[in-house]
């Protein structure tokens, strides 16, 4: 990569870890702290938590009906995305220690802690939880498949991608055969040589 580009990647993980220390300033403010990966409120946070929770009923009572029409297409989509998650996990167990690709934290990526929240009636926890385990699951298994580009076809696209994987801006630049030929092997290894993160 150039300069510029290893500047500008520079730069970003910078702010990404300034982002970082600001979540966890707000986290701080709202009277939590995590002790093994696990939620702990104070007392006072409880209660108030528990004082405005919205009672199933009035949540059902005040929904849109067209929202409750509608719950069910989405709630089908849990079928593929299980089968996508034991795909994927298959595949990276089986595939990955071929090609000594480090495997992607499956706990890094599904996260689901929102259940614990006081505030939320058990409807929306469901729906937490649900987009918790959906949302991380495309996470994990984006970085799945960036892992594999990263070894297989490490090219960027001859325009924009929105919402390019994290690993994308290593790639060589598209019509740059030189730069492929020369420098495969090494994305490869480079890949082989992180620790998942």
């Amino acid at each position: 990569m150039t300069r510029k580009i290893d500047a500008l990647m520079e730069d970003i993980r910078n702010l990404e870890n300034q982002l970082e220390e600001e979540f966890e300033a707000r986290r701080a403010a709202f009277n939590y702290r995590l002790q093994k990966n696990k939620v702990i409120f104070t007392e006072e946070v409880k209660r108030q938590h528990e004082a405005l929770k919205t009672r199933l009923w009035a949540y059902m009572r005040h929904a849109r009906p067209l929202s409750v029409l509608t719950a069910p297409v989405i709630y089908s989509l849990i079928i593929p995305f299980v089968l996508l998650d034991l795909f994927a996990t298959v595949f990276q167990a089986v595939c990955f220690p071929v090609y000594q690709i480090p495997k992607v934290p499956r706990k890094e990526y599904i996260v689901v802690d929102r259940i614990r929240l006081g505030y939320l009636n058990g409807l929306e926890k469901f729906n937490c939880a649900y987009c918790g385990y959906c949302n991380g699951l495309l996470a994990y298994i984006s970085e799945i498949a960036a892992r594999t580009e990263q070894y297989w076809c490490p090219i960027k696209h001859s325009r924009r991608v929105e919402g390019a994987h994290r690993h994308y801006a290593e790639f060589v630049d598209y019509g740059d055969a030189q730069a492929y030929r020369d420098r495969l092997a090494a994305l490869q290894k480079e890949l082989n040589g992180k620790n998942g993160r």
